[in-house]
């Protein structure tokens, strides 16, 4: 495996879940900072480049992480699809619709395998989610949020809108959307609104917050509020039926009468970097043929429609059915 991106996510989770496992061997380091290359270089004695086009050209790679900013992956899929090179991608798929399509056809065409990056679902307290919501009645609200306190949000590529894709949305909405997906399924409708105001002394146009609400033929609606600006960090979805709520939080899922008493309660301890190593380990078997591929470019497409109907909706003022997008 070669890496690409030497940025927090990569340095913190993906470099030392590889450590941790036997599945892939890490062979290549990349970025375009020469300093950030030379640390790592020395740190794990592999190859450093600061052209990812070079790596693929002087390494035989069997597969990359990709951890850029979101305007750059697209290059690197594309000379990991020219190498049949596969891919793991921190999220998002890509930063348009658009380009989603075409990414996806890209990797059908050459035959790789390409998976995002959605730790979450490597996470047992996440995977044990649908199972207490079996045990509540009938669902039909959904609570959910994300926040985190960034205090300049015009601060690096993420604060534009042409290098990040979107805020908080496309960038750490996306691993909310996700659990909406996996657990309830696309929505049938999304409204939302974003804003740009929380730093009115800077200059930035991707969105700091978020408020989407959607819903279901089904009856079951809910609201998601996304923040790159709100703190404290949060991480919570509420899941309330007609016996009961369900309460997930980043190592918490509780299950409560609807008076919020407490009837059952699961904790998990910090598992760093489990996830990250779970996920590697999960993709080398998605390569081999053994296991599906859960977050492959077509599963993505919802994701990026559920993107697009939330900036399309924030931009018309209407009501959006994201499976039209797809």
């Amino acid at each position: 495996m070669g890496v690409v991106g030497l940025g927090r996510q990569a340095l913190d989770d993906h470099l030392p879940g590889l450590e941790a496992t036997d599945s892939a061997e890490l062979v290549a380091v990349c970025d375009e900072n020469p300093e950030v290359v030379r640390e790592q270089h020395t740190r794990y004695d592999v190859p450093g480049y600061t052209d990812f086009r070079q790596m693929f050209a002087h390494e035989q790679l069997d597969l990359v992480m990709v951890c850029v900013p979101h305007d750059v992956g697209r290059a690197v899929i594309e000379a990991a699809a020219e190498r049949h090179v596969h891919v793991l991608k921190e999220k998002p798929f890509a930063t348009t619709m658009a380009e989603a399509k075409e990414l996806a056809e890209i990797c059908q065409q050459s035959g790789i395998r390409l998976m995002v990056t959605l730790q979450r679902r490597f996470n047992p307290i996440y995977t044990s989610f649908t199972q207490l919501a079996e045990q509540i009645g009938t669902p039909f609200a959904i609570d959910a949020r994300y926040t985190l306190h960034i205090d300049d949000p015009s601060d690096g590529w993420r604060g534009n809108t042409a290098t990040a894709g979107g805020g908080c949305v496309i960038d750490m909405g996306y691993h909310l959307i996700d659990l909406i997906l996996w657990y309830f399924g696309l929505p049938d409708r999304i409204t939302a609104d974003l804003s740009v105001s929380a730093r009115p002394d800077r200059t930035y146009d991707a969105e700091d917050t978020a408020l989407i609400h959607f819903a279901y033929d089904s009856g079951l609606y809910g609201s998601l509020l996304l923040s790159r600006f709100i703190g404290p960090k949060a991480e919570e979805i509420r899941l309330v039926g007609s016996r009961g709520i369900v309460h997930l939080e980043r190592g918490r899922l509780r299950r409560l009468t609807n008076s919020g008493e407490i009837i059952e309660s699961l904790v998990r301890e910090q598992g760093w970097p489990s996830a990250a190593t779970s996920q590697i380990n999960y993709f080398r078997q998605v390569i081999d043929g053994d296991r599906p591929n859960l977050s492959g470019p077509q599963e993505n497409l919802a994701h990026m429609s559920f993107v697009a109907a939330c900036y399309q909706s924030a931009r018309t003022h209407t009501s959006v059915n994201p499976k039209e997008l797809l």
